[in-house]
């Protein structure tokens, strides 16, 4: 059983194209799990039109990690062996990928983190595979493929949440996201912990979907930057040294300033993150 894990925030008609989508395959094997971080959208409602379809109200925004930690809570409890895809609302298949996902597992049983190639609709990469260069604090997203026509999958550093598959019978115990990040970096964050605690971390390029970049956070510039700038700082702090944190720091608030006069919105956003993230890291 594969669980397709989403989380809404205002977005029931981009989570209604994914769901029709997927429901336009024969392969029935699966549930669609909606944790709805927006109770006020009662729209999302009306997306459950099978019984493949279950919504978990959250009583507030939980934010990505949070939502997700909602609904891999509640899929461990039903099937603690399952297949879990997290998937972001704004994607959609063009191929149904469920049976080809089921059979990759069969072969590969021992990889418990899954990345999949992202595109974006005009067919460019927007993700093919993630690396990490501590002493450089460079978090890298590809852009180009490194797999053979010989290979089905390959390691690497970090996956992106946007599509990211969990082989649930190799955890101990339910894998969890760190709620202290509420946006951006904690797909980055969730597969550094648990690749360095020894689970396989793998991504394919034999199943893709298609992802519009940004077509929820963007709704918001300001906000978008203030949460991805707290993770940013909260993920050097994690995983580089000192120097290279105070260097990209010091890049940062430089930037910021150049900003300012020409986008004051995206300047206040990453000032108003770095911030949050003092105010947090010294209360």
């Amino acid at each position: 059983m594969i669980y397709l894990l989403t989380i809404n925030y205002y977005s029931s008609d981009l989570i209604n194209r994914l769901l029709e989508s997927i429901q336009g395959g024969e392969d029935s094997n699966y549930q669609f799990i909606i944790v709805n971080n927006s109770p006020e959208d009662t729209e999302i409602n009306q997306l459950k039109k099978s019984l493949n379809v279950h919504i978990l109200e959250a009583e507030n925004n939980l934010g990505f990690g949070g939502g997700c930690n909602l609904g891999l809570n509640w899929i461990y409890q039903q099937n603690p062996t399952a297949l879990v895809w997290l998937i972001n609302p704004d994607t959609y298949f063009l191929t149904n990928y469920l049976t080809e996902t089921q059979q990759f597992f069969i072969d590969y049983p021992d990889i418990s983190i899954l990345g999949t190639i992202i595109y974006t609709p005009d067919a460019k990469i927007w993700f093919g595979g993630g690396d990490f260069m501590p002493k450089f604090g460079a978090i890298i997203c590809r852009e180009s493929l490194f797999l053979s026509d010989n290979q089905d999958y390959f390691n690497c550093d970090w996956v992106s949440g946007c599509s990211m598959l969990l082989n649930l019978k190799n955890f101990a115990n339910c894998p969890q996201f760190d709620t202290n990040y509420f946006l951006y970096y904690e797909d980055f964050d969730f597969c550094n912990r648990y690749r360095n605690q020894g689970y396989k971390l793998a991504f394919t390029n034999k199943i893709s979907v298609i992802h519009q970049p940004s077509s929820i956070t963007n709704r918001n510039i300001m906000n978008k930057l203030k949460y991805s700038t707290y993770s940013y700082l909260l993920t050097l702090k994690k995983y580089t040294n000192p120097l290279v944190f105070s260097v990209r720091l010091l890049r940062l608030i430089t930037y910021s300033m150049v900003l300012l006069p020409v986008k004051p919105r995206a300047s206040f956003g990453k000032i108003i993150g770095i911030f949050m993230y003092f105010f947090s890291h010294f209360k």
